[in-house]
């Protein structure tokens, strides 16, 4: 779907254009309203305020980074050099604010407000197509290279232009909109708006959802100083205070973002990734967990070891995806019929593993037959039978002891014909 395409059917949509459409004329009417107040923004504040907005900036660079390098996307990497070089152009100014102002009596914007406001704007929108046409990254050193030395001499090419305007073109004191250029990155925020609109279709995470919000929230910040008759007036101040709501905004969602990359970074550590049971490292783990419980309170425990029979054969005649298959209708089964308590493994190969807190021998002899029972009866081809031993932890047993027990009934079961469970006493 083109990018005309994908406007016009974010513009059929009622609802989402509404309520985009009555939050921007909010937005508009407030910082209209906003020019008749006298006073303007303490510069002190102002200050602050742009170099806290550098710093999150800044922050949000090195997530975007971050996201980047572990998933080689290209849009991660463009908004990553967009927002440092914000950040950097933001903090370094308002270290020498004051100086510059006192000695220019220009009415234009602030340098640092237009390469912030236009740098992101366009690379916002460069991003969308860079994923569209260019997704993934080849060689990520190289292109972080490139990025960043294309958008510094962006950066510095609107610097020159910038300087070199004159004043009574960029302002029109009294005007309905005293600031048109601003407008310009207000047109461009909301393409892009639009856009990372649609890429929620495809994606959930945190960072895409406050990405869509805070791109959003930069229209209204554009068309607030869009309002603006004079350096750092009310409706300026207005929009300064949006630019460092949407900074904000966009840093809470690649934190959580983070968050949630950590947490799936932990879960891929401890589950085996066929089936999506523990794997042998959180098996080991929880059993040392439960046998120091159980020292400590006396309760016994219960330790299945299970093993699926005749893998080779079904990967002999029917193939190893069949064969993977019946490791998962495994797996799927002891997910199914364990209490929230329990813990299942995969052990090994063709071996699973399940720990019975809280569970006598007698308890775990049924738990065993019920799950053969179920594996034999689970209605899929080819039919598909488990090997069960059961033994039941001694409170001067160590952790070696007890696998090496319910192995050795494992064995013993798979020797006899027809026996599908043992015991270890």
């Amino acid at each position: 779907m083109s990018r005309i395409e994908r406007i016009w059917t974010f513009l059929k949509r009622p609802r989402v254009v509404w309520l985009f459409l009555m939050g921007e004329s909010g937005t508009l009417a407030l910082a209209w309203a906003l020019r008749r107040l006298p006073g303007t923004l303490d510069r002190l504040l102002y200050e602050q305020l742009q170099i806290t907005t550098g710093l999150l900036a800044v922050i949000i660079a090195a997530a975007a980074l971050v996201r980047f390098l572990g998933t080689r996307d290209r849009l991660p990497l463009v908004l990553a050099c967009g927002f440092v070089i914000v950040g950097i152009t933001l903090i370094s100014s308002s270290l020498v604010y004051f100086q510059v102002l006192a000695s220019d009596a220009s009415l234009k914007d602030p340098m640092t407000w237009v390469i912030g406001r236009t740098v992101l704007a366009v690379l916002l929108v460069a991003a969308l197509f860079v994923e569209q046409r260019l997704p993934t990254a080849l060689h990520p050193g190289r292109e972080i290279a490139v990025a960043l030395t294309g958008v510094i001499l962006s950066t510095s090419l609107l610097s020159i232009v910038h300087g070199r305007l004159p004043d009574d073109l960029l302002v029109h004191p009294g005007g309905l909109f005293p600031r048109p250029s601003n407008l310009l990155s207000a047109g461009l925020f909301s393409f892009a708006t639009i856009g990372y609109y649609h890429r929620l279709k495809h994606t959930t995470s945190p960072f895409d959802r406050f990405l869509c919000f805070a791109t959003a929230l930069n229209v209204a910040c554009c068309l607030a100083a869009s309002q603006s008759e004079q350096r750092l007036d009310a409706p300026f101040a207005f929009a300064v205070i949006l630019q460092f709501s949407s900074y904000a905004l966009l840093l809470g969602g690649a934190l959580l973002d983070d968050v949630h990359l950590f947490e799936n970074v932990r879960q891929l550590s401890v589950s085996d990734p066929l089936t999506g049971l523990a794997n042998h490292r959180r098996l080991m783990d929880a059993l040392e967990a439960e046998i120091q419980r159980s020292q400590r309170t006396g309760r016994s425990f219960a330790f299945l070891l299970l093993d699926l029979d005749g893998l080779k054969k079904i990967n002999d005649n029917y193939g190893h995806l069949v064969g993977s298959r019946a490791l998962c209708r495994v797996a799927n089964l002891l997910r199914i019929h364990s209490r929230a308590i329990d813990t299942a493994a995969r052990y090994g190969g063709d071996e699973f593993a399940l720990i019975l807190p809280e569970t006598g021998m007698d308890a775990a002899q049924e738990v065993a037959r019920r799950i053969c029972d179920h594996v034999a009866r689970d209605g899929e081809l080819p039919p598909i039978s488990v090997s069960v031993g059961v033994a039941a932890y001694a409170h001067d047993e160590t952790l070696e002891a007890l696998v090496g027990a319910a192995d050795r009934v494992l064995y013993m079961t798979k020797s006899r014909i027809g026996q599908k469970l043992s015991v270890a006493m």
